[in-house]
């Protein structure tokens, strides 16, 4: 799955004003500058992050912005939600009135699930999972570590019952 360049600025722009003190509101151009991000496209984001109720501006000479709510508080689930909308890793996953996942293909071999939809689950559990579980505050430290690498907080495959990845994960 490929998240948009809006849920990249956005996570990005939630970063620097977590490492920004609260009682200065931090402007959206000092922002782009900092992170070299655009600033017109920045403008788009940020409205849609503080329609979600995840930071706050002020206007005028000492306006900007800042966080609605502490760090600790803010998961990525609020912040990529709030950008990308639901998290689905296939086109066919839809939610259906009662908050379930239905695949929209119909199967062609008779009744029953569409045969990749028990893995697309279980993908979009994970993603889901990560992104509940990891707060902006956890990023903000991150980010003032520097060029540490960050210590993976996941189960080895083997350990749950999955035949061992030849493949390293690395975090860049």
């Amino acid at each position: 799955m490929i998240f948009s360049s809006k849920a990249e600025y956005g996570v990005r722009l939630m970063v620097e004003l977590g490492r920004q003190t609260p009682e200065q509101p931090t402007s959206l151009k000092a922002i782009a500058d900092a992170e070299g991000l655009p600033l017109a496209y920045l403008e788009q984001v940020v409205a849609r992050l503080r329609r979600a109720d995840l930071v706050m501006s002020a206007r005028g000479a000492h306006g900007g912005y800042w966080l609605a709510r502490d760090a600790a508080e803010i998961t990525m689930y609020d912040v990529v939600g709030a950008l990308e909308g639901p998290i689905a890793p296939m086109e066919c996953f839809v939610r259906d009135e009662m908050e379930r996942i239905v695949c929209s293909h119909t199967p062609t071999h008779g009744a029953g699930p569409c045969a990749t939809k028990l893995l697309w689950t279980r993908v979009q559990g994970g993603i889901i999972r990560s992104l509940q579980t990891t707060t902006l505050a956890e990023l903000v430290e991150f980010s003032r570590r520097g060029d540490s690498q960050p210590q993976p907080q996941v189960q080895p495959a083997h350990e749950a019952g999955a035949p061992a990845s030849p493949l390293p994960i690395a975090l860049a």
